[in-house]
């Protein structure tokens, strides 16, 4: 007798305006900054990383499931083109400001209608 698990998928619009001048490098999260969802620990791919304010120092490149790590490694974004209004929390004023000083050039895509 066949077993069948169905999980609940998600999807994210895509937040990147242009790989054009994109700087990834490796940084290591913790459990801490995951969100809950479901019976899942999520930090979603545009987090700002490692706090929405002053101290942000880049975005979390992609979607990372943390349910089952204490601490891992991730790539975060340190430099590029965003589209801000397609994250999916928001920017702090101050976050925008530091991460404007670090590289980042945020922009508003309009939302496509299909």
């Amino acid at each position: 007798m066949a077993y069948m698990k169905v999980e609940q998928g998600y999807t994210l619009p895509n937040f990147l305006e242009s790989a054009v001048g994109l700087v990834q490098k490796t940084e290591m999260v913790t459990q801490t900054m995951a969100e809950i969802v479901g019976n899942k620990k999520l930090i979603y791919g545009g987090t700002v990383f490692p706090a929405n304010d002053t101290t942000a120092t880049g975005l979390v490149f992609e979607t990372v499931d943390m349910t089952d790590d204490e601490k891992r490694p991730i790539s975060v974004i340190k430099a590029g083109r965003i589209y801000s209004n397609r994250l999916k929390t928001a920017l702090a004023a101050e976050a925008k400001a530091a991460l404007e000083a670090k590289g980042f050039v945020f922009l508003d895509v309009p939302e496509a209608e299909f």
